[in-house]
């Protein structure tokens, strides 16, 4: 392997290690994926790389200084980004388990809004033997602890 294979330039050692963990270990595999795959995957990994790793691994394989890129090269990048985070949106750490937690508990989809303002489904307000209070019962009126 060259030097060139060892260390993509312009990335520092933290950038590095993120790339490394991702699967990027090289300017070949930068080249392979782009660049701007390789900065969706760190961020899907729950790093939170700033814009200027993309602008890195840009320069890196244009073969210069990510501050050298020319302005449409980074709007060209950014652009593409946009599309492809708004094409497979990046939860969170906590939406993600907001998510797991949501279909773990036996719901088939997320709670819809049918319109009237109030999310269908379970509601933490719920009464719990199940009651939803559409029936009026004289017994919602009765403490639980009478």
């Amino acid at each position: 392997m060259s030097s060139r294979d060892v260390k993509i330039r312009n990335v520092g050692p933290k950038s590095a290690a993120w790339l490394r963990q991702v699967g990027v270990r090289t300017t070949e595999d930068l080249a392979r994926i782009g660049p701007v795959e390789a900065f969706l995957k760190v961020k899907r990994a729950g790093f939170r790389p700033s814009l200027n790793l993309l602008y890195s691994m840009a320069g890196a394989l244009a073969d210069c200084h990510w501050a050298e890129l020319p302005e449409d090269r980074k709007q060209e990048l950014l652009s593409t980004l946009d599309a492809a985070e708004s094409a497979n949106p990046i939860r969170t750490r906590w939406e993600k388990q907001k998510a797991a937690s949501d279909y773990a508990g036996g719901a088939a989809a997320p709670a819809k809004d049918d319109g009237d303002g109030e999310a269908g489904g379970v509601s933490l307000f719920d009464a719990p033997d199940g009651d939803d209070g559409a029936h009026g019962d004289a017994e919602r009126d009765i403490s639980r602890f009478d």
